[in-house]
């Protein structure tokens, strides 16, 4: 359990390390071209919006899995006994059954972006798309993930360094 945690955690964290990097190279290349050309260029607002998703979509389930979202959970934590474990596992399940009731209609959304294009790259809009299906997948995953470690007994929070 704790390898697959690993792996889908490190992969994610990954692809959204890439769209950061993009992101990054996005607006310095932005604030460059303003700064000192005094014009910059029309596609790095467009890509920063676009990394910005990506960023977004492979962050979410990994976020989750740690309970780094934000969360209101002083009645939950506040309740006696197993009952704060039980909840958990009964509102990852309910995300995950959330995020799989939404994968189809995601799946039209993106299918619909083979149409279209982006006006300043000229990207096809269901690469775009698929951010919201990425992440539907990615929380449904690790919602998946921790429903399973918290019955498990894992502990899906990050360790801190001592």
């Amino acid at each position: 359990m704790q390898r697959l945690l690993a792996v889908a955690t490190g992969a994610c964290r990954i692809a959204a390390g890439l769209a950061f990097a993009v992101l990054m190279g996005a607006v310095l290349t932005q604030v460059v071209g303003r700064v000192i050309i005094q014009d910059s260029p029309v596609w790095t607002e467009e890509l920063t919006r676009y990394a910005l998703l990506f960023l977004a979509a492979f962050g979410l389930g990994p976020a989750l899995l740690s309970g780094d979202l934000v969360n209101v959970d002083i009645v939950c934590e506040a309740l006696p006994g197993i009952a704060p474990k039980v909840l958990r596992v009964i509102c990852a399940l309910l995300t995950a059954g959330m995020c799989g009731l939404l994968v189809m209609p995601a799946w039209q959304y993106t299918s619909i972006g083979a149409f279209q294009t982006s006006p300043a790259l000229g990207v096809r809009m269901d690469f775009i798309h698929a951010s919201v299906l990425v992440m539907l997948v990615s929380l449904g995953l690790f919602s998946l993930l921790r429903a399973a470690a918290e019955i498990a007994g894992v502990d899906t929070r990050p360790q801190e360094d001592a």
